[in-house]
């Protein structure tokens, strides 16, 4: 029997990508939505992107059930007879709420709610998504970062978004020890940095928001920040590999390449659309004029301490233990550029 695996939050970005290689792997996959009846939504967003052996199966071979990451409705049904779990799903919202708890309960008891109903299924592996945000964050970027450092959510500078993946990754691995060591479940978190890459459908990710910003020239100039990113692919890869890699068990895993300045990503833009009729900013911004526009934005506000300062982080599990080798800063960053052109989300004026 095909083993099957659940995937939470099957309309996002990142759970897209996983569900399309674990198809192609020939797993079968449930995927989970907040809504009803949103198997035929996902599956057309899909198939364009398969091979024409795993479209055809499609329709036996994944589905979308309703459970919501507030409720405990649903989630018994949705990891019965699953091998493995892809937790994926986690709010990601445009700007800091109000109410920091607006995220970090969602998060948290979300994924505690996914633990649960997974270890009662009897649920080999559970695979989280978690982030650079839970590693790094409200600390001086004093020495280079690996899986042992965790941000911290009482540091200065910190914010509702790191503070909610931060203390969900925490609350999943302290679930986990409270199983004690006759539990036969165990756990695997990925933590990916900016997640650049592809595009499957004109609704767009948050995460493609820096790169969609520099398309339209929406930033006179780039400030001086440096960046860890991601292939959407290769974060798909790390989550499949993840699931079934024996000495994965119990491990985070750093899912970024080196850092890099976004100005970085600004220049490689510049080259590859110039023909394209797109104009990209690659000016670097006076760090001056920062604080000023921080007094209206407190997105600016949040990263100004990091602004001039070095990132270094160390993904050697991710190569040694999961075998991954990701793809550089010109493929992630010029793949979601025409994907955002293919998709109309972005136009040459």
């Amino acid at each position: 029997m095909t083993d099957q695996v659940l995937v939470t939050g099957a309309t996002g970005f990142i759970a897209q990508h996983c569900i399309l290689q674990l198809l192609e792997a020939g797993y079968d996959v449930r995927g989970t939505a907040r809504g009803e009846g949103r198997t035929q939504e996902v599956a057309d967003i899909l198939a364009p992107h398969l091979s024409e052996v795993h479209r055809a199966r499609l329709r036996q071979s994944f589905e979308v059930v309703s459970a919501d990451l507030l409720s405990d409705q649903g989630w018994d049904e949705a990891v019965k007879n699953c091998r493995y779990v892809l937790h994926v799903a986690s709010p990601f919202p445009p700007q800091n709420p109000k109410n920091e708890d607006d995220l970090i309960i969602p998060a948290r008891d979300g994924a505690l709610r996914v633990l649960r109903a997974a270890s009662a299924a009897n649920v080999q592996r559970v695979v989280m998504t978690s982030s650079v945000a839970a590693v790094f964050y409200g600390r001086p970027h004093d020495h280079v970062f690996s899986e042992v450092d965790w941000s911290d959510v009482n540091g200065p500078h910190i914010g509702a978004y790191e503070k909610s993946k931060t203390l969900a990754e925490r609350a999943a691995w302290d679930f986990m020890a409270s199983l004690g060591s006759e539990s036969a479940m165990d756990l695997v978190t990925i933590n990916p940095g900016l997640v650049l890459g592809p595009l499957l459908t004109d609704e767009w990710s948050l995460s493609a928001e820096l790169v969609k910003k520099m398309m339209e020239r929406a930033v006179p100039a780039i400030p001086d920040l440096r960046v860890v990113g991601i292939d959407v692919r290769d974060v798909a890869r790390a989550h499949v590999l993840a699931m079934t890699t024996p000495e994965a068990s119990g491990q985070r895993f750093l899912c970024t390449i080196e850092s890099h300045p976004i100005r970085d990503i600004a220049l490689i833009l510049a080259a590859h659309l110039d023909s394209k009729g797109f104009k990209i900013p690659t000016g670097k911004l006076p760090s001056f004029l920062l604080p000023v526009i921080a007094i209206w934005d407190k997105q600016v506000r949040l990263i100004l301490p990091d602004v001039g300062k070095p990132l270094e982080v160390d993904n050697t599990k991710l190569k040694t233990v999961l075998g991954l080798n990701p793809r550089g800063l010109d493929d992630m960053s010029t793949s979601m550029a025409d994907s955002l052109i293919k998709y109309g989300v972005v136009t040459a004026k």
